[in-house]
């Protein structure tokens, strides 16, 4: 988590990357309407960059079908990185096969969206797992 000098809210770092320009923009948007700045990257290779480079992010959001290295390689080097095996991650995809579900969860994944997904159900899950959700969800009823 990094400090926004702008306010006293924590502000989350999100690595998300979609070779689909459109799906990275949609995702900043809505995240950014919170406590959220968004990184885009356009395919594993350069997502994996980024992670190795920026020890800030706080949560990646890959999508499984990219150039260069899929989501799930992404994921594998995440999860063999000391550095980088703890750090939540929520896969998208258009493709919402059982076996690429399955290994997806094997290597680590916090969550496994289908594409079409709604954005405020995205939001609400990285939220949630960076540590953020369920404060008013949470309460008990009296």
């Amino acid at each position: 988590m990094v400090p926004d000098s702008s306010s006293s809210e924590p502000t989350y770092h999100v690595l998300v990357a979609d070779d689909e320009p459109h799906i990275g923009r949609i995702i900043k948007m809505k995240l950014e309407q919170g406590p959220f700045r968004v990184t885009l990257a356009y395919d594993g290779r350069e997502a994996l960059d980024v992670l190795r480079r920026d020890s800030g992010i706080d949560l990646v959001l890959l999508d499984l079908m990219m150039p260069h290295l899929s989501g799930l390689d992404v994921l594998a080097a995440m999860k063999a990185d000391e550095r980088l095996h703890d750090l939540p991650s929520i896969i998208l995809t258009a493709a919402g096969q059982e076996q690429q579900h399955h290994r997806a969860l094997e290597l680590g994944a916090s969550e496994f969206l289908t594409k079409p997904f709604s954005p405020k159900k995205l939001y609400a899950r990285a939220a949630e797992l960076v540590g953020i959700g369920g404060e008013e969800s949470g309460a008990e009823a009296p």
